[in-house]
């Protein structure tokens, strides 16, 4: 029975558990990080502190575990890159988190090429993904060494292999998204020519072996954390998908063999490339979900999250919040937006922003969900949906009435690492299926929708005007 060390490396913490051969969870160990927000839309991290948080997280989880592993997962937060030393393994800048939006002179540069990076990568050219953040890089901060994610540099301190994964390299805006290989002429576009890119690996692919937890075990399991969560909520069959409640809030639908191209404004990526199959998916992003929380804590309306439902008014009494704190995503890419709350009287109250900002997420993801179903041909069904603030019952409660559909909430805080250590059982026994290697799984709470379809409707048409007025005043600035 395979026991995998899977290491959830993201944003605002690492977090790694332990689990056994039936999939349960025996330890989990986590470290908070604490990304530095900036002028001009600077969001960076320590790499030291990156790199810290995995060994230490690692290590614990293994000795609280108390028996020995048999393989490493690595689940990696996707766009952030970093400058680094391939000889020495040593930072050459701060990593440039995928919230940082300095980027954007250099896609306004390349906006001409927009529908060519487009059809070629299933991306929209946004400072939110790699290869901006790498050009940006290398005009301001250094030319030394090379530039690539951050799951590079941590592979390779690990390993001393300089690889990425199909899933994570198809977030870059350098990847032939039906070939599933770099492109050459991308690189070109972005001014990384010189550049030395890491291989492509596959998710459920051994790609070396690894001392830092104890024994040498090999290292397998490699993907993007929207992915692997998007796996272990058992996603597996096009039309199916789910929604993380993270920093940000990510929804992604299976979409099978087909890279779709979106007419929506939403983006296309490899899904995971395991057990010979390269499936693909459809994403949609909110940039603010419990980064929006900790701003509604830090002035004071609640004390933690643990508090939402508690502070939460039962109606929003006319308040109406976009949470556009770090620009607003598909399908409008305005990365310009601003927040706005509108509605508000003399009888407004700190609980009803509360609300407001959790309906204001949840109807930001209910329009997501529309436009997935134009670019599937089909309406979903059901949404799943992990992630710290699945805890809200306000939150998820909202998101069911606003989106029309049923939420089944998955009963685990750890949907990414999880996902990472389906893939790292699949390398280890091959004779897995990779639904076997998922396995199966029972939501904690489903929420059913209460509101009528004309009150949601009412609700989301006038909380879209509000999103399109924010966007119009980002226009005249």
């Amino acid at each position: 029975m395979t026991v995998v060390l899977a290491i959830d490396q993201g944003t605002s913490g690492t977090k790694a558990i332990v689990v056994d051969g039936a999939g349960r969870t025996l330890t989990i160990a986590e470290a908070e990080l604490h990304p530095r927000y900036g002028e001009g839309g600077l969001v960076e991290q320590d790499p030291a502190a990156l790199l810290a948080s995995v060994l230490d997280t690692g290590r614990r989880a293994v000795a609280d575990a108390g028996r020995p592993i048999d393989v490493v997962a690595l689940a990696n937060q996707g766009e952030t890159v970093l400058a680094w030393d391939p000889r020495t393994g040593a930072p050459l800048s701060d990593a440039v988190v995928w919230q940082d939006r300095r980027a954007e002179s250099v896609c306004a540069e390349l906006g001409e090429h927009a529908e060519t990076i487009a059809a070629r990568t299933g991306l929209v050219l946004d400072p939110y993904f790699s290869a901006p953040k790498m050009a940006w890089l290398r005009r301001h901060v250094t030319t030394e060494g090379v530039v690539t994610t951050v799951d590079t540099w941590l592979l390779h301190h690990l390993t001393g292999e300089f690889v990425t994964d199909a899933a994570t390299a198809s977030r870059s805006l350098l990847l032939d998204i039906d070939r599933a290989d770099w492109d050459r002429e991308l690189i070109d576009l972005f001014g990384l020519g010189d550049e030395r890119l890491p291989r492509i690996v596959a998710c459920d692919e051994v790609i070396g072996t690894t001392r830092a937890f104890g024994g040498e075990v090999p290292v397998a399991g490699l993907v993007v954390d929207q992915q692997a969560a998007l796996l272990a909520e058992g996603c597996l069959d096009a039309g199916q998908a789910k929604c993380t409640f993270g920093t940000g809030a990510f929804l992604l639908a299976n979409t099978g063999t087909t890279a779709v191209r979106s007419t929506s404004g939403l983006t296309s990526s490899v899904a995971w490339r395991a057990a010979g199959a390269t499936p693909y998916c459809v994403d949609g992003q909110v940039y603010t979900a419990a980064s929006a929380v900790r701003w509604i804590r830090d002035l004071g309306f609640i004390r933690t999250a643990s508090d939402l439902d508690a502070a939460a008014a039962k109606e929003s009494d006319g308040t109406l919040c976009v949470p556009a704190l770090a620009g607003l995503a598909a399908p409008w890419w305005r990365p310009d937006a601003t927040a706005t709350f509108t509605g508000m009287t003399l009888s407004t109250g700190p609980g009803h922003l509360v609300r407001a900002v959790l309906e204001g997420i949840a109807a930001q993801v209910a329009t997501l969900c529309d436009l997935v179903a134009s670019d599937l041909g089909a309406p979903l069904t059901r949404l799943r949906a992990d992630g710290g603030l699945t805890r809200s019952a306000t939150l998820m409660q909202a998101q069911a009435d606003l989106a029309q559909m049923p939420v089944d909430v998955y009963p685990s805080a750890h949907a990414t690492p999880l996902g990472a250590a389906a893939l790292a059982r699949l390398a280890l026994d091959p004779h897995l299926t990779l639904r076997e290697a998922v396995g199966q799984w029972q939501p904690s709470a489903v929420y059913e929708p209460v509101w009528s379809a004309e009150r949601a409707a009412q609700f989301r048409s006038t909380w879209t005007a509000v999103a399109e007025t924010t966007v119009r005043k980002g226009d005249l600035t």
